[in-house]
């Protein structure tokens, strides 16, 4: 599995597909003139179609783009982009002349990072203030968030598939009946939260492996910067990680999910509003959104279905963040936890940890079944029938029989083999021919002395 920066590659992605677009849109709009002209009409209306798709393929590569900028802050670069999709939208596909359209998109495609001095530059502000994608979570907004929730009597499992050091996950579940679950990649940071989390799996989340339908609460900051490659398909780590955690989280579970507000797209909030009912949107606040213009997505889940028309909605706020409301406006209380008890059963790591091995043993009666004899065991052995002279040997090399026999006459024995050697010797041939073979004996110390038996 690799990993890459998202934006730079996306960057070149989208640059190849605006070129394309703008040498076919003219090109297909000249072949509506020419089919007209000789009465094909269905042609005509068929190029006509092709045009439209020709459009929406440009106006969703030019929002693409927007956000993208908005992502490396070249806001300059976001509002032209921004502005030309406005006018994409209202461009009437029947003008004759696609000149200014076409000088627009090429401007657009002149702000693309297209060098490696320029590449280097976005990588610098992307890499500023973080470390593997990592953004922790201030811990005043978590206090906000934890307060819309409602924590039931039962105790209740929380879930943070990339954990970092802990802070988040510690500040939800403290000062009430919660076990709290993470997971974390960085060495460094896992060992920060072996000490304010109970549970911390070792290693990629991706390779972990998590008990279905166990949490109440996933509480979901993935690292935003990189796109993981899996059998060849490029992915947003963001959008993994949510796909991949939803299964964790029980019926009316709460989803806490942190993003950058440019990453509410609209393929991320379809698998919200798909799995999801009663979401939320607010924005970090200002102090805290300059660093990471960061937003939290609250909801419940609820049976899959078809969540398309909200999600055109939701996707909204990845361009309009000013539309979206502060954090300190999260209501109180609106988040029931689901008041079920639930044992984690499953929750490892991809990788070793002795600490989380000693806590699993000790909620295990393995341990104590391995040292646990048995009943039978503890029983007195009896033979079916007499042994024959056959297996009185067996057992005697197997050291079964040895030691103190109390009896009428009580001794103590010992059985071992040794190496014999037998010769033969062939007249007729000649020859000698000597064999070594296994023989068992017996010695067994008596009161009158020691007695050897073969």
């Amino acid at each position: 599995m690799e990993e890459h920066f998202y934006a730079l590659d996306m960057f070149e992605e989208l640059e190849r597909t605006l070129a394309g677009i703008a040498e076919a849109m003219p090109i297909k709009r000249k072949a509506i003139d020419i089919y007209m002209q000789k009465g094909q009409k269905q042609r005509a209306k068929d190029t006509y179609s092709e045009l439209e798709a020709e459009k929406k393929k440009l106006l969703d590569t030019v929002m693409n783009l927007s956000l993208l900028f908005s992502e490396c802050e070249m806001a300059d670069s976001a509002d032209f982009a921004n502005r030309l999709y406005a006018s994409v939208k209202q461009f009437n596909l029947i003008t004759p002349d696609y000149a200014k359209l076409i000088s627009a998109v090429e401007m657009l495609c002149s702000n693309i990072p297209k060098n490696e001095k320029v590449n280097a530059r976005v990588v610098g502000h992307l890499m500023n203030e973080i470390r593997m994608g990592y953004y922790p979570t201030d811990t005043e907004h978590i206090k906000m968030i934890k307060s819309s929730l409602v924590f039931p009597e039962n105790q209740v499992n929380i879930l943070d598939p990339c954990c970092g050091e802990g802070l988040a996950l510690e500040t939800l579940a403290s000062g009430v009946n919660a076990d709290s679950f993470g997971i974390e990649i960085d060495k460094a940071r896992r060992t920060e939260a072996d000490n304010r989390i109970n549970h911390v799996g070792y290693g990629s989340y991706f390779y972990s492996r998590i008990g279905q339908d166990s949490f109440h609460c996933i509480f979901l900051n993935p690292p935003y910067l990189n796109k993981i490659e899996k059998d060849g398909i490029k992915t947003r780590s963001e959008k993994r990680f949510l796909v991949e955690s939803l299964h964790h989280l029980m019926p009316d579970g709460v989803l806490i999910y942190v993003i950058p507000y440019y990453r509410l797209t609209f393929d991320i909030c379809r698998i919200l509003c798909d799995n999801f009912r009663d979401i939320s949107v607010y924005r970090f606040l200002d102090d805290e959104f300059s660093k990471f213009s960061q937003i939290a997505v609250l909801g419940i889940k609820k049976e899959r279905d078809d969540g398309s028309d909200e999600a055109e909605v939701l996707s909204q706020y990845a361009t309009h963040q000013e539309c979206i409301p502060l954090i300190s406006k999260l209501k109180q209380e609106s988040y029931p936890l689901p008041d079920i008890r639930k044992d984690v059963d499953l929750f490892r790591g991809a990788e070793f940890n002795l600490g989380e091995l000693k806590r699993q043993l000790a909620r295990s009666r393995s341990i104590e079944m391995l040292f646990e004899k048995s009943k039978l065991e503890q029983m007195v052995h009896r033979p079916l029938m007499p042994l024959n002279l056959g297996q009185i040997g067996l057992i005697g090399g197997s050291g079964l029989i040895n030691g103190y026999v109390d009896c009428d006459e009580p001794h103590v024995i010992k059985g071992r083999v040794i190496k014999e050697l037998k010769c033969r010797e062939n007249k007729d041939l000649g020859t000698l021919t000597e064999t070594r073979v296994n023989k068992m004996i017996f010695n067994v110390l008596t009161p009158d002395g020691v007695k050897r038996l073969a």
